[in-house]
């Protein structure tokens, strides 16, 4: 049997539950979440990869990603995700973007924009490329990378080719002009570990040794940066990927030649 006291009771618990409910819903948040960190993108052909630190804010909802043409202004809201990256496939080669993101919560509160300076330059790239001995096979030995085309290392236009040296026993990439660069970049685990040409380590002899999984940068003689990594290797072919920034000087590090002192001059 329930008594008065019981009842009593039970109502002062369910008032003071309500009374509770009622703070939670009604109390105004003007809290915005932390600003994202950690800000940070990789080049792809025709799009931008970007991922930041996710939030810990118990409250978050998610993300606004911006864009702009310029560093300091201009950015313009692109998409809404609740992941820590997103991938913009608007973009257009040789084009630089500039990119900030924001954090906003359940009640409607947004970080200000991101503070890492974050810009990017799409370019081209390609999967499975292939030069053949030029000693053998001269005619599909070389490499150009402003037209994407494998094709005869006599030809004036070409980049890069590769060589067993029969003597040696050696496999190479030789650079087929003296204003066209090239460094092994070494050992990596992905295309994508190499995201910009360091100003120092360039050949000295005009060719490098090729190893399997290895990648290479290569400045061409037109200004032009370009990457390739290897994939596949024998005595008779070299199979590599390649990506091509078709924007002259980019990426932000722009080192100018060797001079006779061997030293990189401004």
């Amino acid at each position: 049997m329930i008594n008065r006291l019981s009842v009593i009771a039970i109502a002062f618990v369910s008032v003071s539950f309500f009374a509770c409910e009622e703070k939670i819903y009604v109390e105004d948040d003007f809290d915005a979440p932390a600003v994202p960190r950690g800000v940070e993108s990789i080049t792809g052909d025709e799009a931008v990869f970007l991922s930041w630190y996710p939030n810990d804010d118990k409250d978050l909802s998610g993300y606004n990603v911006f864009r702009s043409f310029y560093e300091n202004e201009g950015y313009e809201h692109i998409a809404t995700t609740t992941s820590p990256h997103y991938t913009d496939n608007n973009v257009s080669n040789g084009e630089t973007y500039f990119y900030a993101v924001t954090a906003f919560d359940y009640n409607g509160n947004e970080s200000d924009l991101s503070y890492d300076l974050v810009f990017d330059t799409p370019r081209p790239e390609g999967a499975g490329a292939r030069m053949y001995d030029q000693n053998r096979f001269p005619e599909i030995s070389a490499y150009d990378f402003s037209r994407f085309k494998i094709q005869d290392y006599q030809n004036l236009t070409s980049d890069i080719s590769f060589e067993y040296h029969t003597a040696s026993g050696g496999l190479y990439v030789n650079t087929l002009s003296e204003g066209v660069l090239i460094q092994d970049y070494g050992y990596t685990e992905s295309f994508d570990d190499v995201t910009y040409a360091p100003e120092f380590g360039w050949s000295e002899l005009g060719y490098v040794e090729a190893i399997l999984g290895h990648s290479y940068i290569i400045w061409t003689e037109d200004n032009h940066f370009a990457k390739i990594r290897i994939t596949e290797l024998s005595t008779d072919l070299m199979q590599f990927d390649w990506g091509y920034q078709i924007d002259p000087g980019n990426p932000e590090l722009k080192p100018e030649k060797l001079d006779s002192n061997d030293q990189i001059s401004q």
